[in-house]
């Protein structure tokens, strides 16, 4: 019964973490690239997500109860799961291994984020503009703090990707696979340019 429930839990924490956190990591990344067309443009995309109707329904129920499902879940699976050698090869052994560093980096990088941004605005010490990331990153330290964060978080969710499609059946031969591989790193690269491009115009201004 305990086997079954845990089969059961595994299964949950890779689909959240795809859906819906892998579609709001992307929106997320997509809302910011709008400051790469000014900040104006920027302040009108972050304004529309912040009015949406139910917004903190919305939140609670589709972004942080399933965050911290899936944070909760990822920590322990992080410290009990140990690397399957004789199942998969040198390569996806490494990438489980980095899902596993990935997930308590972007845990991090995430928390600090929320308490950055979400908190301060909820408290009023801050507005939801592009003024806020702007002061944040121009700190050089602060700047590659969010680089490795959202790198790490992107992995995550693409190599978590890889994990989805083959738990859950779309991915079983070895061709397919790999081709899920090729895909996955697709989604990294691109997804990663979206993320990293944004921050450097919070910070540069370019």
């Amino acid at each position: 019964m305990a086997e079954h429930r845990e089969y059961f839990y595994r299964r949950l924490h890779s689909l959240l973490g795809v859906i819906p956190i892998g579609i709001f990591l992307i929106q997320h990344l997509v809302v910011n690239h709008f400051a790469v067309y000014g900040p104006e443009s920027f302040n009108k995309a972050a304004s529309f997500m912040h009015d949406l109707p139910f917004r903190i329904v919305l939140e609670t129920v589709i972004i942080f109860l399933p965050i911290l499902f899936h944070a909760i879940l990822g920590v322990y699976i992080v410290f009990v799961t140990r690397n399957n050698i004789k199942r998969y090869g040198f390569f996806r052994n490494w990438m489980f291994y980095l899902q596993r560093v990935t997930g308590i980096i972007t845990l991090i990088f995430i928390s600090w984020h929320v308490w950055e941004t979400r908190v301060q605005i909820g408290l009023g010490n801050a507005d939801l503009d592009y003024s806020l990331m702007e002061s944040i990153l121009t700190n050089p330290f602060m700047f590659w703090f969010y680089v490795v964060g959202v790198i790490s978080t992107v992995f995550h969710f693409a190599n978590g990707l890889w994990s989805f499609m083959v738990s859950w059946g779309f991915a079983q031969s070895p061709r397919s696979q790999k081709i899920v591989t090729y895909a996955t790193l697709i989604v990294f690269l691109a997804v990663s340019y979206i993320g990293i491009r944004s921050l450097i115009t919070f910070a540069y201004g370019v």
